[in-house]
């Protein structure tokens, strides 16, 4: 199944821009002022509301003061939760995100009636420099068991092999890159240029320099039977990349990302996408602006079987 109807969310507690981040995150942008967590928490709780209102199941916990961890809004970096009951700890790239990794938050999940069998941790590669930061660097077709990797810092091509044998996936990978200043450089996640739904993938192929990769993306997607909603770069700029579908308890499917994604998509991209299913949008200005994040970072979806 493509879309789970529960998804983990971490409520900001101390939310700042992450210097350590930032130094290959190009969509960070540090904004000053001492509100900046008191708006962050008005976006993120406007959000939860939002998803709990169409029936979806949010949970929510939250972060601590110490240790500090700015960017512990985004979870599906560290965490991922499998039909299977594996939950799969990833490696990270910045220090200070690697203590996101909390096992009371995976007790809290299985407090709320989730099975976990196993915890399959993957981030001892962090201290030889080597990451694969979860659903942000992967991005999965569950039902064709396809997984898109854009090779970065933060996403080691052989990890990213190794993970997706274990885990019987096909793996796509190519680069991607964004205009930075007159510079080509790498997307730091596979999750802001593309996302994946049951029945089509929103994607910037402008990103995708190669014409030989780019095509073997096109073709992929096209045999997974999904249709092709392209973005331009411009509009990934602002986050129309980083979506998410997640269904509701009745099996309602809904599209969710941020307001200034939707805000970016033409008259015929959002016909294209409501084709399939509703659109969901938040205000997410100040986490996007200061994180470099944006809708779908902030969801972790949870596939646990039920007990």
């Amino acid at each position: 199944m493509q879309t789970t109807d529960t998804v983990l969310m971490i409520e900001p507690i101390a939310f700042g821009y992450n210097a350590e981040t930032a130094e290959n995150n190009y969509f960070q942008v540090e904004q000053k002022g001492a509100d900046i967590q008191s708006k962050a928490l008005a976006e993120f709780k406007i959000f939860v509301e939002k998803l709990r209102n169409k029936g979806i199941n949010v949970i929510t916990i939250k972060d601590t003061i110490d240790p500090h961890t700015p960017d512990s809004i985004f979870p599906n970096n560290w965490v991922s939760f499998h039909k299977d009951g594996k939950v799969v700890l990833y490696p990270m790239f910045a220090s200070n995100r690697r203590v996101e990794r909390r096992e009371d938050i995976i007790e809290s999940i299985k407090n709320q009636g989730f099975e976990v069998s196993e915890i399959d941790d993957w981030s001892l590669p962090e201290m030889q420099g080597h990451f694969l930061e979860g659903t942000g660097s992967m991005i999965f077709d569950h039902d064709n068991k396809i997984a898109y990797g854009s090779v970065s810092l933060r996403l080691d091509e052989n990890l990213f092999r190794e993970f997706c044998t274990k885990y019987r996936f096909t793996p796509v990978v190519f680069h991607s890159f964004q205009t930075v200043g007159d510079e080509r450089l790498p997307i730091y996640h596979t999750n802001v240029m593309m996302c994946v739904a049951d029945q089509f993938v929103v994607i910037c192929l402008d990103c995708i320099d190669s014409e030989l990769e780019r095509s073997k993306v096109i073709e992929t997607i096209k045999n997974s039977g999904k249709e092709i909603i392209e973005i331009s770069e411009e509009q990934m700029q602002q986050f129309a990349g980083n979506m998410l579908q997640v269904q509701n308890k009745d099996g309602e499917k809904f599209l969710v990302m941020s307001q200034t994604a939707y805000q970016s998509l033409n008259a015929e991209q959002i016909s294209n996408i409501e084709k399939y299913c509703e659109i969901i949008y938040s205000d997410l200005n100040t986490i996007e602006v200061n994180g470099g994040g944006s809708a779908r970072c902030m969801l972790a979806e949870v596939f646990l079987p039920k007990k």
